[in-house]
């Protein structure tokens, strides 16, 4: 599997992928709606697809001796991985804009300890609808793309919106009392994640193996 990663990372991946893996440092940006961040993080993987579309990149791995469903796993590493590294580029910079920008985020909410729970949450939706629509036949990403980036689109508009109304003000918080609160959100943000993506990469297997290459 570290050879069908490493395969993954070296020649099916788009240069746009590492450069908007490093986007996470877009949270120092003043007054800016950061859950673009996440979009940057879902935008990645379709550029990285529609490559491989372009590349046979999915015709050629199945030349390799190797199973279809590690083709399947190989993807998901990948995307899982990019998303990952995105969110601990953006890390320290969230943590220094807390002393560099001390007037907050007017823009929408503070990349605080709920943000990164509606990160995870925006990623599974958008991860599961793409990933399991791609491997219906292998190679239609931008259909796949589309049905993806809407409910994960409406996901960081509500995130963004909703930190506007007084009785939420808290999500917008980042004082440590408010963050303290925040910690279930971000809880339920990793296990949905890690739920939808196990049966994403269920259902995405069952669904490629049927798929005549």
């Amino acid at each position: 599997m570290y050879n069908l990663l490493y395969k993954e990372l070296r020649l099916a991946a788009h240069p746009n992928l590492f450069i908007f893996t490093f986007l996470g440092v877009l949270v120092i940006v003043p007054a800016y709606p950061y859950g673009m961040v996440f979009l940057f993080g879902c935008l990645a993987p379709f550029l990285t697809f529609m490559y491989g579309r372009e590349t046979n990149d999915i015709y050629y791995t199945s030349l390799l001796p190797v199973k279809k469903s590690d083709t399947v796993k190989a993807k998901f590493l990948l995307v899982i991985l990019a998303q990952f590294i995105q969110l601990l580029i953006s890390l320290p910079f969230a943590f220094l804009r807390v002393h560099v920008l001390v007037e907050g985020n007017p823009a929408g909410i503070e990349a605080n300890i709920a943000y990164y729970g509606f990160g995870f949450i925006t990623y599974a939706i958008f991860n599961f609808i793409f990933l399991t629509e791609f491997f219906k036949t292998g190679y239609k990403a931008g259909k796949s793309f589309l049905l993806g980036i809407i409910p994960a689109t409406f996901i960081v508009f509500f995130m963004e919106l909703i930190v506007h109304f007084p009785k939420f003000a808290w999500l917008d918080s980042i004082e440590l009392s408010m963050m303290i609160r925040q910690i279930p959100i971000l809880c339920v943000g990793i296990l949905f994640y890690v739920i939808v993506m196990y049966l994403a990469y269920k259902i995405s297997v069952k669904r490629f193996a049927y798929v005549d290459l």
